[in-house]
């Protein structure tokens, strides 16, 4: 395989945080709204109404919080773009230097450094040191619509799933049914976000079932405590 057709995990991260980020709080957020809501002794009628509304609120505010901060990076990227676009342009020289400079730093001869950075100049100078100088690739900037489309859409399933189990369960059956299908789907989370990210399972699965567990236990004690002290 290429080097150019070569793929490695740590190219998929600004998609995979955006996914599991909204899954995962989809899930949680919506099942401790149905269970604080179900231990406050509500009806069945109001414990759906308050996850549907969970639902569309958590969807809703992740895709505005994903678009504004992406947008904030993508502002920054372009900003730096423009900044050595226009250094390229009034100080070529300068910025041969600087380019030579760093390839020396990597463990070039000085020579040998000024000819890779003359050869990279004439291909693809502003390429070249945006990638060199700042860590950028103009393939990989920012994308605001899609953190916001991806976000918004993970955590309507990861909240799905929670709302489905508690509006299929009757009111006897519907908090443990809420609490062992949210289990599953943070197990599934975690697994699949580990193998899609290329790390161990057993870590990411620990933490995740940690967090939600630890998360629905005190929304259903906020619940039940509220839930007694009104009754």
């Amino acid at each position: 395989m290429s080097p150019q057709g070569e793929k490695h995990f740590s190219q998929r991260i600004g998609l995979l945080r955006a996914m599991v980020l909204g899954a995962n709080d989809g899930i949680i957020s919506t099942a401790c709204l149905i269970l604080g809501v179900a231990a406050a002794d509500a009806t069945g009628h109001a414990i759906l109404v308050a996850g549907t509304a969970g639902l569309v609120a958590g969807a809703a505010s992740m895709a505005i919080g994903e678009y504004v901060s992406v947008s904030s990076q993508r502002d920054s990227e372009q900003a730096d773009i423009q900044k050595e676009t226009w250094e390229l342009e009034n100080t070529p020289e300068r910025e041969l230097a600087e380019l030579t400079g760093i390839y020396q730093a990597k463990g070039l001869s000085h020579k040998l450094a000024r000819e890779v950075a003359e050869e990279l100049t004439a291909h693809d100078a502003l390429s070249t040191h945006l990638a060199e100088e700042l860590g950028i690739s103009r393939h990989n900037l920012a994308r605001p619509l899609q953190a916001a489309v991806s976000s918004a859409a993970a955590f309507s399933i990861g909240a799905g799933i929670p709302l489905l189990a508690s509006s299929l369960a009757n009111d006897a059956s519907r908090i443990w049914v809420t609490i062992v299908t949210v289990f599953a789907a943070l197990l599934g989370l975690g697994v699949g976000s580990a193998r899609f990210g290329g790390a161990h399972p057993v870590r990411p699965v620990l933490r995740i079932l940690l967090g939600g567990g630890v998360a629905m236990a005190f929304t259903m004690a906020i619940g039940s405590l509220f839930g007694a002290t009104v009754g």
